[in-house]
């Protein structure tokens, strides 16, 4: 069975009180486009992520979370000077921060910076078909132009997801994805 991979570039997932504090009280983020997991968008607002070298330009992913979280790749964190782990998302304790901004409105995040642990998302269904469980971790082959197996990816299964692998832009720089990519989990 094959599973489409996707590349997720850096964004930012900010708490309602952060895009009150960014943005005004109240405020609700636009959907600019939905994302492949039921309910995720992509927002038409941008953000600053400030860390001790430099800033980048970063989009949110919607809906507003319990806690704000930064989401980037092992490139992006050499340029804002920052050491992140790699975890899955919402696992932030003990990871830097960093600040972001828009326009004059500022947040200070103490921790949430990580580098987003490779995954792929499916529902139980997709996990009985695969000979998978959740929290499994598995090898991902990708056929392309420089084909290689990522390891230590992990499962993740819910109702509320649609079956995909999720990789950062240095993941997918690597392989040379390129299109539309599918993996096969390598037992």
């Amino acid at each position: 069975m094959s599973i489409l991979v996707e590349t997720s570039a850096r964004h930012v997932h900010l708490s309602q009180k952060d895009i009150d504090t960014l943005f005004g009280a109240g405020y609700t983020l636009t959907n600019k486009k939905d994302l492949s997991q039921p309910g995720q968008f992509a927002c038409e607002e941008k953000v600053e992520v400030i860390g001790p070298k430099g800033s980048l330009k970063m989009s949110i992913l919607g809906p507003a979370r319990p806690a704000s979280q930064v989401e980037i790749s092992l490139s992006d964190a050499r340029a804002l000077g920052l050491t992140p782990p790699v975890r899955e998302s919402g696992d932030i304790t003990a990871t830097p921060g960093c600040t972001i901004k828009v326009g004059e409105n500022v947040v200070t995040l103490d921790e949430g910076v990580i580098v987003a642990k490779r995954h792929i998302h499916m529902t139980p269904a997709d996990a009985t078909e695969l000979g998978v469980s959740d929290k499994e971790i598995v090898k991902v082959r990708l056929d392309t132009a420089r084909p290689l197996i990522f390891d230590d990816v992990v499962v993740r299964v819910s109702e509320k997801f649609a079956l995909a692998m999720h990789i950062d832009t240095d993941e997918c720089n690597a392989a040379a994805c390129r299109g539309e990519v599918f993996g096969t989990i390598v037992k």
